[in-house]
């Protein structure tokens, strides 16, 4: 999410091939809009930046919800659902997630287990990194999930990892699958799927169970 590669994500983002879906995005993201159905939550964090409160029940429904991630969550549009860093370089602040719906914490290095989400990829979380954050949040919290995010192409290590836990706490687990087509879908077996990568951010389809 960070680094996708072992180029820093701040040269990614100016990479002229990220931006040739722009023209199409516009038309997406307005059908989106139009059909996808918003949850109507307000969150906060912690001092720490750790796990969501939410103040208000996301309302339930049957269709995708939409999560916008970056690294500079200012130029995610209002209102809608945020992910966004708890540490590392690209540290983000409560106060630049404000006016949003429901905010996903994001620990890049796996010594943030209070954060929601965990980033793996090349210079940030390794998939074993990834099992041993998992078993330390589900310890602390039984009754809490894990969500792990990483490449589709390196999704196969990190449940081969994941899977050597007990059974108990990989059935708490929620992959959230980089699969960037430009197109909107959630990739089998997952529960999120980041379908699209913007200059300005990046785009996920969730399961309406995403958040809870």
């Amino acid at each position: 999410m960070i680094f996708r590669t072992t180029t820093p994500r701040a040269l990614l983002l100016s990479t002229p091939a990220r931006l040739g879906a722009g023209v199409a995005l516009a038309a997406t993201i307005g059908s989106l809009a139009a059909t996808a159905p918003w949850a109507t939550a307000a969150s906060t964090a912690d001092a720490a930046h750790g796990s969501t409160v939410t103040t208000a029940a996301t309302a339930k429904t049957s269709g995708p919800t939409t999560i916008y991630d970056s690294v500079s969550p200012g130029q995610i549009p209002a209102g809608q659902h945020v992910a966004t860093y708890s540490d590392g370089p690209f540290q983000a602040s409560t106060s630049s997630v404000q006016g949003r719906g429901n905010v996903l914490w994001i620990d890049t290095n796996g010594t943030n287990t209070h954060a929601d989400a965990l980033d793996v990829e090349p210079g940030d979380a390794t998939p074993a990194g990834a099992a041993q954050w998992v078993n330390s949040k589900l310890t602390a919290n039984p009754h809490g999930d894990a969500i792990v995010y990483t490449f589709k192409s390196d999704w196969s290590a990190v449940q081969g990892q994941i899977n050597a836990l007990p059974s108990w706490e990989q059935s708490h687990v929620k992959y959230w699958i980089a699969d960037p087509t430009g197109t909107p879908h959630i990739v089998p077996g997952a529960a999120a799927t980041q379908w699209y990568w913007g200059s300005s951010y990046d785009i996920t389809a969730a399961t309406p169970s995403f958040f809870h």
